[in-house]
């Protein structure tokens, strides 16, 4: 392998902002009386000695250029290395959490999964709760950079698409990658002040209104309560959050396109009419049971399905409800939708709803040569023409998708977890997720009571599915580190 020095300086440079991202809670801690700001300030401490150690390291690598292969390793790197660090206040603060149940909530927050392993949440200081959702927040950022300009370069799963689909329209307007860079920042930044100000208009607390605001824009899930979103029991502040994952769920491509003149982007994207309109079905659908089943009132029955549906799409994974008192129907339905996700370039989790309209497209070309073998036609997806190394791509994704899944439940299982438990919680973790199904881990439940090594099982799945399956398996082709 070649020289490694500008990964290092690029991790460390992750590491500072880290660091200095601590401070916050810190902050909060001690203008609370809380001795925890201690905590955060050691943390600091030891990730920008760490940070600082490795930069001055690799500081001859100024000005070099990462190759595809050092990107592969730094994406992996940099997620892991953040979450041992974002991990370091769990660890020493006095919460009661075990080293693995530090590497767990924090594995869950900067991969936005939003599993949690803590209780009594309410009980917890201040900044511990602030520092949950600045992980999620970092976290949403980070894999939007990521999906938008990354992935791309590195053909993952099909997203090599996206860099003729839509970063030569970006590059019209937005010339420059750091122009690029700091409109997604600023759009991020503006829609996270816009929930601060719905929330505290619609009733939360200044605190948790921030706190819900960093994880419901960056569709994470992490709440100040252990009851959730529910815990308000506020229509007003229920809607709120819908809005706001659903703007989570669309690429920031798109709100970057039209922030700067194009709004028509929004009529133009394929992908976005797909998420909005499995949405919708699978809102209307489940209501329409619920109301044949549970007699409920209807605007009840429409606002609880919404906020769930969207919740499980998105991978938020907030609960206003528990939809599992709903029946078997209710069970089938949202384990189903926890494999959908959002738009790419967006906060969501899951497999993404471009692949499965590559899926669609491929499946109607297979079906268009069966009856006319000798004709040709060839697929598109918002105008441009699908390669077919794409829709090889999209289709070893979908498999790779689906073992890990089944390898994981399997894993799971070894720590003999009922089949429900094992299956959701692998779906659920893969996904990005966060609540899976049963009395366990359900939407009332969490992941406190599964055996550490279950967690750390699920520690990795959550990092498999955030860095899209191939940017980390890739890592254990020996292939990969020959040449």
């Amino acid at each position: 392998m070649k020289d490694l020095r500008p990964v290092f300086a690029a991790v460390g440079a992750l590491l500072c902002i880290l660091a200095a991202a601590m401070l916050l809670p810190a902050i909060v801690d001690a203008d609370d009386g809380n001795d925890n700001w201690v905590v955060f300030l050691i943390s600091a401490l030891l990730t920008l000695f760490f940070a600082v150690s490795v930069m001055l390291a690799a500081s001859q690598s100024t000005g070099s250029r990462i190759t595809v292969r050092q990107t592969f390793i730094l994406t992996t790197l940099a997620w892991v290395l953040m979450t041992a660090f974002a991990a370091i206040p769990f660890a020493i603060a006095d919460i009661g959490l075990s080293p693995v149940d530090a590497l767990f909530e924090a594995m869950s927050g900067i991969t936005t999964t939003g599993a949690t392993v803590m209780t009594d949440l309410s009980s917890k200081p201040p900044g511990i709760l602030l520092w949950r959702a600045i992980l999620q927040w970092i976290g949403g950022v980070g894999i939007i950079v990521m999906s938008l300009a990354v992935l791309p370069m590195l053909q993952i799963g099909g997203m090599q698409l996206f860099r003729t689909e839509s970063s030569d329209k970006l590059e019209k307007i937005l010339p420059r990658a750091t122009q690029f860079a700091s409109n997604i920042g600023g759009i991020y930044v503006g829609l996270t002040v816009l929930c601060i100000i719905a929330y505290y208009i619609a009733g939360m607390g200044l605190f948790d209104a921030v706190c819900h605001a960093l994880t419901t824009l960056s569709t994470g899930g992490f709440s100040t309560y252990d009851a959730s979103i529910g815990q308000f029991a506020s229509p007003a502040i229920e809607w709120t959050a819908v809005v706001f994952m659903l703007i989570g769920g669309v690429s920031f491509g798109t709100l970057v396109l039209a922030v700067n003149g194009r709004p028509r982007a929004f009529l133009q994207d394929s992908q976005l009419h797909w998420f909005l309109g499995a949405c919708l079905v699978a809102t209307v659908i489940i209501t329409v049971w619920l109301l044949s089943n549970v007699h409920t009132e209807v605007h009840r029955a429409v606002r609880e399905t919404a906020f769930s549906v969207v919740a499980i799409i998105t991978g938020t994974g907030y609960a206003a409800v528990d939809y599992g008192l709903w029946g078997h129907f209710s069970f089938a339905a949202f384990f189903a939708l926890m494999f959908l996700g959002g738009c790419t370039g967006s906060t969501t989790g899951g497999i993404k709803v471009f692949r499965f309209q590559i899926l669609f497209i491929t499946m109607r070309r297979q079906f268009f040569s069966l009856v006319h073998p000798h004709g040709v036609r060839n697929p598109t997806y918002n105008g441009q023409v699908v390669p077919p190394e794409v829709a090889v791509a999209v289709t070893s994704f979908f498999f790779l998708y689906g073992l890990s899944v089944m390898v994981v439940a399997i894993l799971l299982g070894m720590y003999d977890l009922d089949f429900l438990t094992a299956i959701s919680a692998a779906a659920s973790a893969v996904g990005n997720v966060g609540p899976g199904l049963g009395d366990v881990i359900g939407p009332s439940g969490n992941y406190a009571t599964l055996p550490d090594g279950a967690k750390l099982i699920l520690a990795f799945a959550m990092l498999l599915g955030r860095l899209e399956l191939f940017t980390v398996l890739v890592l254990f082709n020996p292939e990969f580190w020959r040449g």
